[in-house]
């Protein structure tokens, strides 16, 4: 929730419910008008699996999956959920589905418990996009 607010307010606001949401926004992006929708789940709703979780996977046209540097269950399961997302849309289609991993809290690299390194080389062997960020910097 604190990245989504902070890429459409440029704000950050570092305490959120668990509630989910779903935002619209647009962008110029190379000078074209983009119009974003944003579904945004909490960790704890990601964690269901079933109709809520093969909707939301319909619904969207690509993934940005995040987890929190200072946490290693957060990273732990995106090998898990980043299957289960290309077993429902490229199951469909040909074509390759748009995700990206990211690694938020790069502000608490005291706290880290996984390293940068180990964020690029999952993206890479399940052929993701990878950035590390901070939603407070």
């Amino acid at each position: 929730a604190a990245l989504t607010v902070r890429f459409l307010t440029r704000r950050f606001i570092g305490e959120y419910g668990d509630m989910e949401f779903i935002y619209s926004h647009n962008l110029i992006v190379d000078g074209r008008e983009i119009l974003f929708h944003i579904w945004d789940v909490p960790s704890s709703q990601q964690a269901e699996e079933g109709s809520s979780e093969e909707k939301r996977i319909q619904w969207a046209d690509s993934f940005v999956l995040v987890y929190s540097i200072c946490d290693r269950a957060s990273f732990n399961i995106l090998p898990l959920k980043i299957q289960f997302i290309k077993a429902a849309k490229e199951g469909q289609s040909q074509e390759k589905v748009p995700i990206v991993i990211v690694g938020n809290k790069r502000d608490l690299h005291h706290q880290r418990v996984v390293s940068s390194e180990e964020g690029r080389l999952l993206a890479l062997s399940l052929d993701c996009g990878f950035y590390e960020v901070s939603a407070a910097e």
